[in-house]
Parts: structure tokens; C-alpha cells; sequence
């Protein structure tokens, strides 16, 4: 077949949901809802973990950190889908579908390890509550925010690279809605299994292995709450661990489900609906899901709305 290199491909066409004509409004209207929702329930978390000095801690610090990762990974997935789909035209240029890739490896790995060490955090907090503000200083949690920007931004970089580099069999047509990688590896006619391979390593890396530190810190936390004799003090330190724990279900089993799943197991069109749970849906529900049981954030959210200038005003209008 006819190779190209990646530097002769000037635009690549989406085929998106195009297979499903009567449902791809209904899916745009729930991506600009959830993408919308994302930007405003994230930013809300951001502002108000920045505002509230009651929410400068080291949960509060990583949790905006999260928020900034999943706006960044909601907008890089979904916006050029909606763009296009308001334009008409589902296609995008050779630099923008490079870019798209790399953002979207880059955070999403960057989150595997920040679900992690949040784990961490929670076994320091719950198991070792005297010295948490000693381990957990300001020093240690930017060197954790840094090192798991940092690991995420390589990794994107390497798994990014080693698919450039590969050559085209002449077609552009990508069966996705995004440059998600797995669907642009489809497009290759060289040998892949190099770039596949390091894929593999990466996601062992990223997935099973932060997965595992996490069940080891929450088997430390079981074991500690359940030796607390109240029953109050029992559900408090539940409480603090299950919304972390509920993030941690949705986006790994996602992420699992895509990128470590059985070879035998290829439905490119299940794979774009999980894409959009992975991208969507998910970083919607974390700030929901962090703030629905949390009276500190609740707290925080009433007390940014009542004392704000502006708020106040709006308030006393329309009394």
C-alpha cells in the first residue's frame, strides 16, 4: 500500500457518530452540557480552594490540581468535536490532531498519578493524623503536584513520538471523534509494534501500578478506621475517602477498559462511547461528586456566593 510520512498530511477527517445521523444532536447537545458543566463546577472548585483560606490544605491543593487537569482534558477532547460539529466540517489539521494527542495523554496520565499520591494522602491523613501536617508540608505536596505533571508530560511526549514518527498508508480518515491514539495506530501500514509495546509498558506503568498503591493505602485506611470505636469518628473518616474512592472507580475503570483491554475485544464504536465517558463524563462528575457530601466545600461555596460584592448586590435586587 502507499506510505506517507505525517508531514505530508495536511487535515484529518473525523467519521465521529456520523454511522448513528439520528442520535449525533443528541450526543452533541449532552457533550456541550457536560463540557460546560465541567468548566463551571471545576472552576468553581479552583476559586473557592484559592478564596476559602479554610480550604488551604493539602486535599484542597491536589483537588484543584485534578479540576485544572480535567479542564484542560475535557477542552482538549471535546471542544474541537463541538467546533466542527457547528461548522460542519469534522476534520482537523496534522499540528491540531499532534496537539489534541499529546494533551490528551498528557493529562490523563498526569491524573493516574495524582489519584495516587491522593491516595497516599488519605492513608497519611487518616492513619498518621498527628504527623499529616509534618509528612504532608507545602514542600512535599508541590514536589508530588510537580512529579506527577511531570511523569504525565513525558510519558504523552514518548507515546506521542513513537507514533510521528511512523509512516501513513496514504488514508486520513480517522473512525473517532478525537486523535485518541489507539484509532490513529489504525491508520499506520509499518510495523507497530514498537510504539505498541511502549504503550503497553506506559499503561502497566500508569494504570495497574498506581491502582495497586492505591488498594495498599486504602487497606491501611480500613484497617485503621475500623479499629476506631466511635461510631461517629467511623463514618467521618469513610466519609473524607469516599469521594476520592468513587473518582478513583469511574476513571480507572474507564481508562481500563480502553487502553488494557483483551485484543480479541475491538469495537472501535464502543470505544468512542467510552471515550466520551472517559472525557467527559467523568471530569463533570468529580467536582460533583467531591462537593455533594462535603460541608467544608459547601461551606466555602455559600460563603464566596454571600459575601462577594457582586452576589450581594444581585441578592438585594432581586428581593
Amino acid at each position: 500500500m502507499f506510505q506517507t510520512n505525517w508531514t505530508t498530511i495536511t487535515d484529518f477527517l473525523f467519521l465521529g457518530f456520523s454511522l448513528y445521523p439520528k442520535v449525533e444532536i443528541i450526543i452533541f447537545v449532552l457533550c456541550l452540557v457536560m463540557y460546560l458543566v465541567t468548566l463551571l463546577g471545576n472552576i468553581t472548585l479552583i476559586s473557592i480552594t484559592i478564596l476559602d483560606s479554610h480550604l488551604h490544605t493539602p486535599m484542597y491543593f491536589f483537588l484543584s490540581n485534578l479540576s485544572f487537569l480535567d479542564i484542560w482534558y475535557t477542552s482538549s477532547a471535546l471542544t474541537p468535536m463541538l467546533a466542527n460539529f457547528v461548522i460542519g466540517k469534522n476534520i482537523i489539521s496534522f499540528s491540531g490532531c499532534a496537539a489534541q494527542m499529546y494533551f490528551s495523554l498528557a493529562m490523563g496520565s498526569t491524573e493516574c498519578v495524582l489519584l495516587s499520591l491522593m491516595a497516599y494522602d488519605r492513608y497519611v491523613a487518616i492513619c498518621n493524623p498527628l504527623r499529616y501536617p509534618v509528612i504532608m508540608n507545602r514542600k512535599v505536596c508541590l514536589q508530588i503536584a510537580v512529579g506527577s505533571w511531570v511523569t504525565g508530560c513525558l510519558t504523552a511526549l514518548a507515546e506521542t513520538t513513537s507514533v510521528l514518527q511512523l509512516s501513513l498508508c496514504g488514508n486520513s480518515i480517522i473512525n473517532h471523534f478525537t486523535c485518541e491514539i489507539l484509532a490513529v495506530l489504525k491508520l499506520v501500514c509499518v510495523d507497530t509494534s514498537v510504539a505498541e509495546l511502549m504503550m503497553l509498558i506506559i499503561s502497566i506503568l500508569l494504570l495497574p501500578m498506581p491502582m495497586l498503591l492505591i488498594c495498599v493505602s486504602y487497606a491501611f485506611i480500613l484497617s485503621n478506621i475500623l479499629r476506631i470505636s466511635s461510631v461517629h469518628g467511623r463514618s467521618k473518616a469513610f466519609s473524607t475517602c469516599a469521594a476520592h474512592l468513587t473518582v478513583v472507580v469511574l476513571f480507572y475503570g474507564t481508562a481500563l477498559s480502553m487502553y488494557l483491554k483483551p485484543s480479541a475485544v475491538d469495537s472501535q464504536e464502543i470505544d468512542k462511547f467510552m471515550a466520551l465517558v472517559y472525557a467527559g463524563l467523568t471530569p463533570m462528575l468529580n467536582p460533583i461528586i467531591y462537593s455533594l457530601r462535603n460541608k467544608e466545600v459547601k461551606g466555602a461555596v455559600k460563603k464566596l456566593l454571600f459575601t462577594n460584592p457582586f452576589s450581594t448586590a444581585l441578592i438585594s435586587i432581586f428581593k
